[in-house]
Order: structure tokens, then sequence, then C-alpha cells
């Protein structure tokens, strides 16, 4: 039987689990060495290979090092905070369909760097960009909890209203954000403008830092977690009855996907459906247990942000598609499709 669209867990044993991150591992590495030989310019297959290793200082170092891996390590990162957030959400909300983007929680980390920039950008020296997701934290966290109460009804959250609550709650967040944009000056509009499309390129290992170092915090804190949102999703009764605290857990856990989601919105801007299409990907092939779906799902996540940044700044060249746009294309239409099939 379904609840709120989320199928019953099948079982799959840990080899399978090992198999599958396997898999996804060589399709990372293979991504990685595709973006690192896509671009405007191109690099031989032996400078590749000594630009990593810095045996030839000159161009393609600086390329490689400069430009391309911190962009590439920055998508990665970005992808994997985006997918794992979107899993804690499903789980929380026992909504198949629950995303960060689709749930307003984007719009208000969105809304929570724009304010930032707005007030704060160029005029602090304290490390501006090491902030940023500090910003993004807060204003998400008002969004994702606004959400969540004007959805609850009777103790109750149906995928319908959450949706609804969520979309209504995203579009007026994203009018405020337009509020904001009319005091900015011309250096910060620009960076707004190009920030909100979702776009990753002004990567540099500052913002590799930054994004890091909360996915590497929140991600292996969410995994350790996912046993209780395993006991989560068998029902409020059956949780409270094995003593576990079920309001106090959907909180932490949804402050923890709205972490991951805000490491990846504060560098990259606002990416949608990743959260959505990652989990979907990762129960397909590991089944519904959590500690199996959340480090599967990140690396579904990091693989299509990489291949859609990687087809953003090749198939147009010399211009640049924006990832958020890419990703949108491809996540547009799935959704649909999980709508009418989960309807």
């Amino acid at each position: 039987m379904k609840r709120n669209g989320m199928r019953p867990a099948r079982r799959i044993g840990m080899a399978q689990f090992a198999v599958v991150l396997a898999g996804l591992a060589v399709l990372l590495l293979a991504g990685l060495w595709l973006s690192l030989n896509s671009g405007y310019t191109r690099l031989a297959f032996g400078d590749v290979i000594q630009a990593l290793l810095r045996q030839r200082p000159g161009d393609p170092t600086i390329i490689m090092w400069g430009i391309r891996l911190p962009r590439i390590v920055l998508a990665m990162l970005v992808g994997a905070g985006l997918a794992a957030s979107g899993a804690i959400m499903q789980g929380v909300s026992q909504n198949a369909l629950a995303d960060p983007g689709i749930l307003g929680v984007n719009a208000g980390a969105g809304l929570g760097v724009v304010v930032y920039v707005t007030l704060f950008y160029g005029k602090v020296q304290l490390a501006p960009v090491h902030a940023l997701p500090v910003a993004a934290f807060l204003g998400a966290a008002a969004a994702a909890l606004t959400v969540f109460a004007l959805a609850r009804k009777r103790m109750r959250i149906t995928p319908t209203r959450l949706l609804l609550v969520g979309m209504a709650t995203g579009a007026g967040i994203s009018a405020a954000m337009l509020l904001f944009t009319h005091r900015m000056d011309a250096y910060s509009y620009d960076l707004v403008k190009v920030w909100m499309s979702g776009s990753i390129w002004g990567a540099n290992w500052r913002y590799v830092a930054a994004a890091g170092l909360w996915v590497a915090l929140l991600l292996p804190a969410a995994i350790y977690r996912a046993g209780r949102m395993n006991v989560l999703n068998m029902g409020d009764e059956l949780a409270t009855g094995v003593g576990l605290a079920v309001q106090r857990e959907r909180l932490i856990l949804l402050l923890l996907g709205v972490g991951l989601a805000s490491s990846g919105v504060a560098v990259a801007g606002t990416i949608s459906f990743v959260g959505l299409i990652g989990p979907h990907l990762a129960r397909r092939f590991v089944g519904h247990n959590y500690r199996f779906v959340l480090p599967t799902a990140a690396c579904f996540g990091a693989l299509l942000v990489l291949l859609a940044d990687t087809i953003g700044r090749t198939v147009v060249q010399p211009t640049e598609i924006p990832v958020g746009i890419v990703v949108a294309a491809i996540g547009g239409p799935y959704f649909l499709y999980l709508l009418f099939y989960q309807r």
C-alpha cells in the first residue's frame, strides 16, 4: 500500500548497494574526465594529464586548476547537496514529489542571499563568500518552516496541500527578491541576475570551500539519522510506539535538508528539480532504505549537475547556458510525468 505516493520499502543487500555505488563512481569519473576535456579552449590528452599533475606551468595548468577543476568540484557538491536535501524532504513529508525548489526552500535561500548581497556584500571584509551559506540557510529555514506549518491540517500534511503551499510561498518569495534587486547597485545587480539563473560560471576554490564544508558536515549527519527516517515512514503511531520523538526528529531532519539545499543555492543559485530527480533514481536502484537512498541520491545529483554544466558550456560556445536552465529542461517534463504517475 502506498502512503502519500511513497511505496513500501523493498530490501536490497549491502553487496547490491556497493555495486550501485561503484557504478556511480565510474560514471562520475567519466563525467569528470569529459568535463575536463570540454570547453572553449581545447586541451590535448597529454596537456590534461600534465596540467593535473602540475608538470607543465602555463596556460593548460591555469585553465585546469584555476577554472575547470573548481567548477567541476562545485557542480558535484551542489548536485549532491540538493539531491540529498530532496531525499530528506521526501522522507520527512512522506511525499514523493517534494523537492527544495518546488517547496519554496530554494526561493527562501535565494532571498537570504539577495538580502545579504544588498546589505553587506562588498562592504565587509570577513570572508563574505563563507557567509553566503549562512544567509541562505536562514532564509531557507524560514521558508521551510512556513510551508510545513501552513500545509499542516489536522496534524496531517497531504501531498496536494504541500505542493500548493510550497509553490505559493515560492512565488511570494520570488516577488520579494525582485523588490530587493531594485535597491542594488549595478555590480550587485549583475551578480544576482546571473546567480538567480542557476549558474556556476564564477566558481573558484573559495566557493568550493564554502559549499564543501556544509556538505561534508551535514550529509554524514543525515545518513547517520537515516534509520530514524525509515521509522518515521512507517507511520507516526508506530514511530511513537518504539520510542521515537516524532516531531523533534522531523525538525532535525528538516533542518539538515534545508542546510544541504542552502549550501548549493548559496554558491550556484536556484537550481530546481535536482532534489526531485536524484532521490527517484536512487530508489529505483537501491529501494527505499534511506541508509542507501541518501548516498545514492547524492551521487546521482552530483552526476546530473556535472553533466548539465558540461552541456551548458559546450552546446553554444563561446557563450554558456546556465546549468539551472539545462536542469529545468530535463526536470520539468520529469516532474509532470511523476505528477500524473502519482495521481
